[in-house]
């Protein structure tokens, strides 16, 4: 066959595998046709990022008064951002090619459609592999009402050529709270519109209260418990009409209410590869689909949609294969980081899922930053530790704050390796620090999962 690996998609996953595979000798061929680097790089973490860091500045500027610093603020230049930005992806996007090229593989600016299960029209081309991995992704979806074409989704949020001045955004998970607090700090009045009574649904019930607290201390207008239910054009202007009947003005309607695998299209029906209702690919725990020499990774499953997830398992499947070391990528005690402002990290179990299984000691505390006690702003540190009552094993960590996805990183070797709270205690804290406080709670805040355990 033309290739011993054929890889469909150039995000964290397929590069990986792909660069990997061709390291170990193997003849990879690689194709993409939207950008090198897909999702994360392009209109995903990278850019989003950059865009929260672009509010911090805003708001240090704020805080500086505190400290004896007059700092006068101009008004923000929306356009001079987005050319950075787009400055750094062009970058970005020209490094994963050059990895792919440099690794020896044959790469493709192309789409790859199943033609059977060995062979593939990529571009006009037809190939065929004896192994083949799907690395599509996802893509965001509108909600079904009448008008969702008339607002936004989140890849367009990242190439606006203005900066609204009042934003509408429908959802409450990652996407939606980050780009909150992107459009608020930079000037623009936000609404967040959700049908869920706290955001970020999922997430340890701490984090969630805590996060709603800081989205409605940095001037968010929260609309919980409500749902989209159509969108209007008034001119430039938008009304969205949501809740029961109320109506909304904004100048932008942003849609962060779900994504979706890219799999229409691909012809997998041809190749024998089954989906699941959500149009997601059934893997097995080698990553294996229903044909057993073809795989997929990353968003095209829908299982833990996170790119750091993507990029181990297509290096642990490129070593599987052709790197003569077989092994897997562990689903559990993934750390995770939400770039909101302020941002949330969490690694491990939250209260509720560790509840469940058996009695739990919980331990909270909520404190006012260090920084915060000169500047003045409302905004509260939440940490919490999830302990597991009978091995004293820290089962989850959780944290709403400044710094709380680097803090976290460091925290999630210690999950991984089933510390205890005695090795927590005795581990000596760095000072003056918020991440000191994880080594020094000593006072329990509840128990949780009795009544689970009498059962």
């Amino acid at each position: 066959m033309d290739f011993d690996l054929f890889v469909i998609g150039g995000g964290s996953a397929g590069v990986r595998c792909a660069r990997i595979s061709a390291g170990h000798g193997a003849r990879v061929g690689v194709a993409e046709e939207r950008f090198w680097g897909g999702t994360c790089v392009n209109v995903g973490c990278v850019p989003k990022k950059l865009l929260v860091q672009a509010g911090e500045y805003g708001a240090w500027a704020d805080d500086a008064a505190g400290f004896g610093w007059t700092i006068k603020k101009g008004p923000h230049d929306w356009a001079k951002l987005i050319a950075a930005k787009d400055k750094e992806i062009t970058r970005l996007e020209g490094i994963y090619r050059r990895l792919l090229n440099g690794a020896g593989a044959t790469v493709f600016d192309a789409r790859a459609v199943f033609l059977d299960p060995h062979t593939l029209d990529v571009g006009g081309k037809i190939v065929t592999a004896e192994k083949i991995v799907i690395a599509t992704g996802g893509h965001p979806e509108r909600p079904n009402i009448p008008g969702a074409e008339l607002g936004i989704i989140s890849d367009d949020a990242f190439f606006l050529k203005t900066m609204p001045k009042t934003v509408a955004i429908v959802g409450s998970g990652f996407i939606a709270v980050e780009f909150a607090g992107i459009f608020q700090a930079l000037g623009a009045e936000t609404h967040l519109i959700y049908r869920q009574p706290l955001p970020l649904r999922g997430f340890d019930q701490d984090i969630r209260e805590s996060l709603a607290d800081a989205l409605g201390s940095n001037g968010i207008v929260l609309h919980p418990g409500t749902s989209p239910e159509k969108l209007e054009a008034d001119g430039d202007s938008r009304i969205l009409t949501y809740g029961g009947g109320q109506t909304l003005r904004a100048d932008l309607v942003f849609f962060a209410t779900g994504r979706r695998p890219s799999t229409s299209g691909i012809g997998l029906d041809k190749a024998g590869v089954t989906v699941n209702a959500g149009g997601a690919v059934i893997v097995d725990d080698q990553l294996r689909t229903a044909q057993p020499h073809i795989y997929a990774m990353g968003d095209v499953t829908d299982r833990v949609n996170l790119t750091p997830v993507a990029t181990a398992e297509g290096h642990a499947l490129a070593d599987t294969l052709f790197g003569k070391r077989p092994r897997g990528v562990s689903l559990r005690n993934i750390p995770a980081a939400v770039f909101s402002t302020p941002p949330c990290a969490t690694v491990g179990l939250s209260e509720e899922e560790a509840a469940a299984q058996g009695p739990v000691d919980v331990y909270v505390t909520k404190f006012t930053p260090m920084r915060h006690t000169l500047t003045g702003r409302a905004r509260k540190t939440m940490m919490k530790l999830v302990v597991d009552q009978a091995t004293q094993k820290v089962v989850g960590a959780h944290m709403v704050g400044e710094d709380s996805p680097e803090i976290m990183q460091g925290l999630a070797i210690a999950v991984v390796m089933g510390a205890t709270k005695a090795d927590f205690d005795r581990t000596i804290g760095i000072h003056p620090t918020a991440a000191e406080e994880f080594v020094t709670l000593r006072t329990m805040t509840r128990t949780a999962g009795v009544a689970k355990a009498a059962e």
